[in-house]
């Protein structure tokens, strides 16, 4: 669970939801789990939406619940809102969302919409406000989060010769988080989504 919020009337959460949990992979071992998985291994498209479609569908039919993903759209649901309502999740010092245990190697798989109103706990505070050096402002080797968020830049780099290390491991600006780089996330999954992202 990465987070949760009891829905008003502004967030456009399904009627009848009285708790909205924010689901995200949980590290360590969320790659091997995933890779693992018949989507992974049978060639189709998208295989970690459907894997997480098949995953959190599961938990709202035993929970009677409603699961919502970030592909269901459009409209699309409002993940970034939900993810800062949550309390869990910020804008980062590069406007990236920035999550208290994920740092900005945050993701959401999907949601779950219950009807019943579940005691939360009270939310955490930024952990980019205890940051002192803050290292994800310097570490876009193209600079391309200094104004919001450059994807010409980025995709440029990315498709030049300097740009293997961010294919391959994921982006510099989100491994610089030292949030991020306490998370476990495996190597293998951050050139995963770096393929998805510049394929």
């Amino acid at each position: 669970m990465f987070g949760a919020f009891h829905p008003d009337a502004d967030d456009n959460a399904p009627e009848g939801c009285a708790t909205l949990i924010l689901i995200g992979p949980r590290e360590p071992g969320f790659w091997p789990r995933f890779s693992a998985s018949p989507e992974y291994a049978d060639g189709a498209a998208d295989p970690l939406d459907r894997w997480s479609k098949r995953m959190i569908g599961a938990v709202a039919a035993e929970t009677g619940g409603r699961a919502i993903f970030p592909s269901d759209g459009p409209p699309w649901p409002p993940f970034i809102d939900w993810a800062k309502r949550s309390g869990r999740a910020w804008a980062s010092p590069v406007t990236l969302l920035v999550h208290d245990v994920a740092g900005l190697m945050v993701s959401y798989r999907g949601a779950l919409a219950l009807r019943q109103r579940l005691e939360l706990p009270p939310p955490p505070p930024c952990p980019c406000d205890s940051c002192p050096d803050q290292p994800c402002r310097d570490a876009c080797p193209v600079d391309a989060l200094a104004d919001g968020y450059d994807v010409a830049a980025c995709h440029g780099w990315l498709g030049g010769p300097g740009g293997e290390d961010c294919m391959n491991s994921g982006c510099a600006v989100r491994r610089a988080c030292p949030i991020s780089a306490s998370y476990g996330r495996m190597t293998e999954q951050s050139a995963f989504h770096m393929k998805a992202f510049y394929p």
